[in-house]
């Protein structure tokens, strides 16, 4: 019984501790092997176990396992999986190890019971995905690396706040529902919306992501925005203000993609638009809606991950990212194409593919609970997202023009991760029990109904007339060789700005002093002199050599004279 008992963050971090001192094959065994043990060992957990122990006066809880962890806990259990798989070619030890640790972060984030526990695998994500991004051994990845960190760590330091004042108020750290109701409640709700990349604060995830290794940006897609969004449904269902932060996350990236030429700033962007889904459906509050806020969860870490995946092939094999460098790939990298398609038609929610089957039921939800608007932003986000992602991406990267670039398909071990994505996608989407039957709640849904179907079919297929007819005019924006910033401009352009003005200022104001300081300094020494000089003038009229060597024995004496007295 008590092997149950172990949290699945353990078998991770004791793959880590392998990882660092074994080396070649047996490493590689033992990357693949820790999440299928973990996994095997997660799916015999019964729900509503519980491991708690005391800590001063609050009792904390180590491992939580109901139905809604248990759900991030499978989905990080594969994500880890085709990771880890995709990942076999590298030889760098500091992202294997920081790799591991990050998604044990995650797998001890979804499953703590406590407010205290919940805030140290907080911070561990941000300190182990940091070295994701930094392995790149770039300038820019270590700028982007610097500020992630940053920002990621102010995250945890105000859910630690948070935690405190909850824990003042309630006398209970306990991690159920929150709510706004108090200072404790908006401190980690802005923490919660930080990892979550809300609006405005997004800024360190498109900035962050495209800078990280081939590999640590796949990891990255699955675990730091679903901690976010599993402590949202966790803590704030219900939540009104969440449909309207939601829906404006669904609109805006929509925007900034479109114009984006490096292609893993597009699906960063993409990312945003589909969390945004999550957190509409979390604010809604129902249980169609968190079953669809959630499921949604599951199938982005899938899709976007294949996604990710595919992009980071094509920049392993070619070198280049930007759309305005690539096209003509499909001749010589034809499973990269067609698995990149797999994950395009599963973001933009084609019948028969994941997103179908769980984006409907946040529309659905918006539908049944009066919020018709919201439901038209969401309309408009979900052609939106099969613009830039669903054809922007595999468009630009493998037809467009012929870029002249003759590679082939990456290593086996990529193939076979992304496949196995490809494999899920599709069977979720063809077979949506499944994946239903994992949901905290059970609400009977069919997405399969000739109502659901034929809205998302014509809405995919007059947003597929509107690229072609835009793009045969020339009147789709072109992919220029520019770095687009939005919000992060803040604190990329004017916060350096700022800062070195500020610098600048003193430094003005310092040499002034100095200089005023430095005159005054003259002019009193000047004056010294002066005066010098005139004593001078006096002793040597008046007083001889042998007077002064006179006064030069009486000091001595004073002074021997003073010392024996004391």
């Amino acid at each position: 019984m008590w092997m149950l008992e172990i949290p699945p963050f353990v078998p991770f971090f004791i793959g880590a501790l392998l990882v660092l001192v074994t080396r070649g094959l047996l490493r590689s065994v033992i990357m693949v092997a820790i999440p299928v043990i973990s996994a095997i060992h997660l799916w015999s957990v019964p729900e509503g176990l519980l491991v708690q122990f005391a800590f001063l006066d609050y009792q904390l809880t180590l491992y939580r396992v109901d139905k809604l962890s248990l759900m991030f806990g499978y989905v990080f259990h594969i994500a880890a999986f085709f990771g880890v798989v995709y990942a076999l070619h590298v030889r760098d030890t500091t992202q294997q190890v920081a790799a591991m640790l990050y998604a044990g972060s995650g797998l001890g984030a979804v499953f703590a019971g406590d407010l205290l526990t919940l805030f140290v695998f907080w911070e561990f994500l941000a300190i182990t995905s940091v070295f994701l991004i930094w392995a790149r051994k770039t300038e820019r990845s270590y700028r982007a690396g610097m500020r992630y960190l940053i920002i990621q760590v102010l995250s945890g330091v105000i859910l630690l706040a948070g935690a405190l004042f909850y824990g003042a108020e309630n006398g209970s750290l306990e991690f159920g529902y929150i709510g706004l109701d108090g200072i404790a409640g908006w401190l980690i709700f802005l923490a919660f919306g930080i990892k979550c990349a809300f609006p405005i604060a997004h800024g360190w995830l498109t900035d962050a992501y495209p800078e990280a290794t081939v590999t640590g940006t796949v990891f990255l897609s699955a675990f730091t925005t679903k901690v976010a969004v599993y402590a949202l449904a966790r803590a704030y269902p219900g939540t009104e203000l969440l449909i309207y932060i939601g829906a404006v996350m669904t609109f805006f990236p929509i925007f900034f993609a479109v114009i984006e030429n490096d292609l893993r700033r597009v699906l960063a962007y993409s990312l945003i638009n589909q969390v945004g889904f999550m957190v509409v459906g979390i604010g809604i509050g129902t249980a169609l809606a968190i079953n669809g806020a959630v499921s949604h969860a599951f199938n982005d870490v899938i899709f976007k991950g294949l996604l990710f995946m595919s992009m980071g092939a094509v920049l392993h094999m070619t070198g280049r990212i930007n759309g305005s460098s690539l096209g003509g790939l499909y001749k010589t990298m034809p499973k990269t194409t067609v698995l990149c398609i797999v994950g395009a038609a599963s973001i933009s929610a084609f019948p028969l593919f994941s997103g179908f089957v769980s984006k409907s039921m946040v529309m659905t939800a918006a539908l049944e609970n009066g919020y018709d608007w919201i439901w038209l932003v969401l309309l408009f986000a979900s052609a939106g997202v099969f613009h830039h992602a669903g054809i922007k991406i595999p468009y630009f990267a493998f037809f467009a023009h012929d870029s002249g670039i003759r590679t082939s398909d990456p290593p086996a071990n990529m193939l076979i991760a992304m496949s196995i994505a490809a494999v899920l996608c599709i069977a979720i989407g063809v077979y949506p029990a499944a994946l239903y039957s994992l949901l905290p709640y059970d609400t009977g849904y069919n997405p399969y109904d000739a109502t659901h179907v034929l809205a998302q079919t014509q809405l995919l297929f007059f947003a597929a007339l509107a690229f072609v007819i835009l793009n045969l005019r020339g009147l789709y924006p072109p992919e220029l060789r520019s770095t687009n910033l939005d919000t992060d401009w803040i604190y990329r352009r004017m916060l350096p700005t700022a800062i070195q003005y500020l610098l600048s200022t003193v430094n003005k104001v310092d040499a002034a002093l100095r200089q005023t300081f430095l005159v005054r300094l003259e002019m009193r020494l000047a004056n010294l002199a002066q005066r010098h000089e005139r004593l001078s003038g006096l002793l040597s009229r008046n007083y001889p050599l042998g007077s002064m060597v006179m006064w030069v024995v009486v000091i001595l004496a004073s002074y021997l004279l003073l010392s024996f007295l004391h």
